[in-house]
């Protein structure tokens, strides 16, 4: 009989990550969740100084490598796989965190913004999975399949009012990554790799810092917990995901937002 002890049923013991903006934020909590669970962990961020500063914090917990790579271009991404060949011959998960975002008023909206955000947040993830295809595939195996997981948000699920300053391309963007997502699920699949993404609500992060600090109270009164995330909520689900628990997880899109998205009582315009 298999045997259903959490101990190992959660374990990364023998598994490589790549995390794309694994210096910051949810990104980081990813990491350390994954280094505590036994994984290797390489990390990749544009900011080198940043990104050699996490690994070597995070360290204390497991192997985790900084390689600062700039992934929204070609030579970046191509520059960041070779650094990882020469140390490894497959890779098991690969976290498509890294992303931007830009606030603006609907008639001043730039459309750079638009298209530099459309950019990171749903080219460069497929982008890095196609790049990256070869080393999952050969770390897969269709008991244990490679991971892929994408960060999208819960305003790829819902129309965010709270903040009240417009997100346009992000929430586009946030709900193209959901699909992409179904998408490469089901283009993966017979390489036994397989593409989830979380939905994340409210974490604090940099990217997150400035609206908790001026809108915190009506997060909190929009969320049914009445509150933000914490890291070991965001670590907790990318665990599950890339260890035997979530092995025939395929497809989805989860939310991990306290019930935000499905919550319109006290959205506010």
């Amino acid at each position: 009989m298999t045997s259903l002890n959490p101990t190992t049923l959660f374990s990364l013991e023998g598994k490589t990550a790549l995390v794309t903006g694994g210096s910051r934020g949810i990104g980081k909590m990813i990491v350390q969740g994954f280094l505590e669970a036994g994984a290797k962990v390489y990390i990749t961020a544009r900011n080198a100084d940043v990104c050699d500063e996490t690994a070597r914090e995070l360290s204390q917990f497991g192997p985790c490598i900084s390689v600062p790579a700039d992934i929204g271009n070609a030579k970046g991404r191509q520059q960041l796989l070779d650094t990882i060949k020469a140390s490894e011959s497959q890779l098991h998960i690969l976290i498509n965190n890294a992303g931007k975002t830009w606030g603006e008023a609907f008639e001043t909206f730039p459309d750079k913004a638009f298209d530099d955000v459309m950019h990171l947040n749903v080219s460069a993830v497929f982008s890095m999975t196609r790049d990256f295809c070869g080393l999952l595939e050969a770390g897969s195996s269709s008991e244990d399949p490679a991971r892929v997981i994408n960060i999208g948000s819960m305003d790829g699920l819902h129309i965010p009012t709270v903040v009240r300053t417009g997100t346009f391309a992000y929430s586009a963007s946030k709900a193209a990554v959901h699909h992409l997502t179904r998408v490469l699920a089901i283009e993966l699949a017979p390489k036994f790799i397989t593409v989830n993404a979380i939905a994340p609500g409210f974490f604090p992060s940099q990217m997150t810092g400035y609206v908790l600090a001026n809108y915190s109270q009506d997060i909190e009164d929009n969320c049914p917990l009445k509150r933000v995330g914490q890291p070991e909520e965001m670590a907790g689900i990318a665990v599950y995901l890339c260890s035997r628990a979530g092995a025939y997880t395929n497809g989805a899109i989860i939310p991990v937002d306290g019930g935000t998205s499905i919550n319109h009582q006290h959205a506010t315009v």
